[in-house]
């Protein structure tokens, strides 16, 4: 783990998903290292847990875990982070993956979790800064979306709390959407580890609304998930529009 002060911090990189509708090609590539300007997605997201100098990075590994494990053994010959796989038989689900992983809290201070699926320009460090400037256990990175109904979204208060998140709402209260990427302090991801339940954000963030708070990422952010998509970061990237991104 890596200390920034007296704080140690880990990583979740929840990257096992099927990658289906980017099929054919994730029929052979799973999704995490799918290439975008010829760096796969793992690799950008490498780059930016380096510069936040976050410590030790699971990887939940499923769908063509080998090409996976080839990447990890790469990476974990040069400079931190230290990458582990963990292996799922059967899709645990983004809340079952922390359940998981409730060792990963052991003997750290905070986690970063992050879906590796998506193309961001976000500052890591920023936001570890950001959380430690705070009393609540939870930080949940955001950003403005166009159509709030198709996203998880967050209400803030004057403190940058969130007091309310509902997954997909019929009548959003704001436009800001969840970015897939928070720090938890350890003992929180211990109690959420012990919750159970199969995601994320159904079944483990509604309960701990009034215990986040929020930071708006005003730059790059995309949602690798469709090819449509794949071609936009491509053109994103190569345009310079990326920009900050790692």
């Amino acid at each position: 783990m890596s200390e920034a002060g007296d704080r140690r911090t880990g990583a979740l990189l929840l990257a096992g998903g099927l990658g289906t509708r980017l099929r054919p090609l994730t029929d052979r590539v799973p999704k995490c290292l799918v290439e975008i300007g010829g760096r796969s997605l793992l690799d950008h997201w490498r780059e930016a847990l380096a510069a936040a100098e976050v410590g030790e990075v699971r990887i939940n590994t499923h769908h063509l875990p080998e090409p996976v494990r080839d990447w990890i053994e790469i990476a974990n010959r040069s400079a931190p982070p230290r990458f582990v796989e963990s292996f799922e038989a059967e899709l645990l689900g983004s809340a079952g993956t922390i359940s998981a992983n409730r060792d990963l809290a052991d003997g750290c201070d905070e986690i970063v979790v992050v879906y590796a699926d998506n193309l961001s320009s976000v500052d890591l460090g920023s936001v570890l800064a950001f959380h430690r400037g705070h009393a609540d256990p939870f930080t949940m990175v955001l950003f403005r979306c166009d159509e709030p109904r198709r996203c998880g979204i967050a209400e803030l208060d004057k403190d940058n709390r969130i007091v309310s998140f509902v997954e997909k709402p019929e009548s959003p209260r704001s436009d800001l959407a969840n970015a897939g990427i928070y720090v938890v302090d350890a003992d929180l991801f211990r109690e959420l580890a012990d919750v159970g339940g199969f995601d994320i954000a159904f079944d483990l963030l509604p309960r701990i609304a009034g215990r986040m708070r929020g930071i708006l990422h005003a730059g790059y952010h995309r949602d690798i998930g469709t090819p449509e998509s794949l071609r936009q970061a491509e053109a994103d990237l190569a345009s310079g529009l990326v920009s900050g991104s790692r």
